[in-house]
């Protein structure tokens, strides 16, 4: 039987574009297996380089990680120490991998450095047309290093700052757990006195008397001075005119809170700052022999409590306002524990003094305080707390003088939960103070050695 029908023009102009698809790709798949077959392909080294910098580096990091790199640079005569250093750097490094590692002395003069080579140590004559090093400076373990700390307010014109230290051994301390008063005052000496010209320990209540009459110990500057009371929350208080009647005794309501109130306001005369350490400032007035029979309510005789008028009447003398008893509490017990703030967190490391980054404020001071004494916070220790209350700051009073604004008067305040942190006072003026810690060079000559590692590879160009 034969087929006798006939085919359309749209089936053939299908069939003629299927014949041309299948061409096309005959084609491509040719061109591609010729090329395939003829092309040179780039050797792997070069597709995927080692990163032979990086590989330098991190080889002379590892080597020094037990100090091995530096006893063998500082002793490039003994044969076993160098044959060591050959053997850990050439199993440290890839088979392929070509190295040579020179060690340079390094001698500083007034004109810059000069570099003397010490030794050198290779596995190949030449490590090709390319190659990249890293170098490490190495220092002698006979060598120190010295930090001098500038002297806080310390110029061509001024002696700089006193540090007084209240260590009065008539005088007890409260929310002090764990401590003494005599312990931490040789806490804060050893942390502060290298950045004061001139550190006194106030041994007694007849030397703070001296001093809140203007009078030095030792000959030191008296004016701008630190002064650190290391009884908590109690303060020393002198026997005779610092506790009499309108200076240091309120007889109308039967309080010494009178003598915060003068305290305040010889702090705002010689331009000092105050420093509490922990807890509720000037809560308890404390002098063995004059309170022989009065204690703080829980056992602690030669102390006479206070409260809240302390702090309270401390604020107003230190803004020159008239006396007036308010036993009114302004600190807040905070559910929440307060962090160091970032600026406390960056001295840390420069300072290198480490306190526990976050507290417990049971005596943060609230921000109300700013307006009502004419205060102004110039550190923050800690970050202020929700609700507006700062758990360790160091406020200025602000003062006008001829139409310029000026700090008269300072007060740092840690409203922590004992035990006290010392770490913390020295923190806060550290931060406040802001002074420079100058390095000075290694002791001795001969105490560094610059190590250059140069990298090639096997067949590199």
């Amino acid at each position: 039987m034969e087929y006798s029908g006939n085919i359309s023009g749209d089936d053939w102009l299908k069939m003629m574009r299927t014949v041309e698809v299948l061409f096309v790709i005959i084609i491509l798949g040719a061109a591609f297996i010729g090329v395939s077959f003829f092309d040179v392909l780039p050797p792997p080294h070069q597709v995927s380089p080692i990163n032979l910098t990086r590989l330098s580096l991190t080889t002379l990091e590892l080597l020094d990680s037990n100090h091995a790199l530096s006893q063998a640079a500082f002793n490039t005569g003994n044969s076993t120490l160098m044959e060591e250093l050959q053997v850990s750097l050439s199993a440290s490094l890839p088979p392929n991998v070509l190295y040579n590692l020179t060690v340079y002395n390094v001698n500083s003069n007034q004109n810059g450095a000069t570099y003397t080579v010490q030794k050198s140590m290779s596995n190949a004559q030449s490590l090709g047309v390319t190659s990249d090093a890293a170098s490490d400076l190495v220092t002698s373990s006979n060598a120190t290093f010295d930090v001098t700390p500038e002297k806080i307010g310390e110029t061509s014109t001024s002696r700089g700052i006193t540090l007084y230290i209240l260590n009065c051994s008539d005088s007890n301390g409260w929310w002090i757990t764990g401590y003494t008063s005599p312990s931490l005052a040789e806490n804060v000496y050893q942390l502060l006195s290298p950045y004061f010209a001139n550190t006194v320990i106030v041994q007694n209540t007849a030397q703070l008397a001296q001093i809140l009459n203007g009078s030095p110990l030792q000959g030191e500057q008296i004016q701008n001075a630190v002064i650190i009371n290391t009884c908590g929350e109690a303060v020393p208080i002198p026997s005779g005119y610092y506790s009499s009647n309108g200076v240091g005794y309120d007889s109308t309501d039967g309080s010494y809170a009178e003598y915060a109130y003068t305290l305040g306001q010889r702090v705002l005369e010689y331009n000092w700052t105050w420093v509490s350490i922990v807890g509720y400032p000037l809560y308890y007035v404390s002098n063995t022999a004059l309170f022989p029979n009065t204690q703080n309510t829980w056992g602690i005789y030669g102390m006479n409590c206070v409260g809240p008028a302390g702090l309270n009447a401390f604020l107003e003398g230190l803004n020159n306002q008239p006396y007036v008893y308010n036993d009114n509490w302004i600190t807040a017990q905070l559910s929440n524990s307060v962090y160091l703030s970032t600026e406390a967190m960056n001295n840390c490391n420069y300072y290198g003094i480490y306190p526990s980054e976050y507290q417990t404020a049971t005596r943060a001071l609230p921000t109300s305080i700013l307006s009502t004494y004419n205060l102004n916070v110039t550190t923050y220790v800690f970050n202020t707390a929700s609700g507006g209350w700062n758990g360790g700051a160091v406020y200025r009073h602000q003062v006008t003088v001829g139409g310029v604004n000026e700090y008269q008067g300072g007060f740092f305040a840690l409203g922590l939960t004992r035990t006290p942190d010392i770490r913390l006072t020295a923190l806060g003026l550290l931060c406040d103070y802001q002074p420079r810690l100058y390095s000075s060079d290694y002791n001795g000559a001969d105490t560094s050695r610059l190590v250059v590692l140069q990298l090639g590879v096997v067949g590199g160009s």
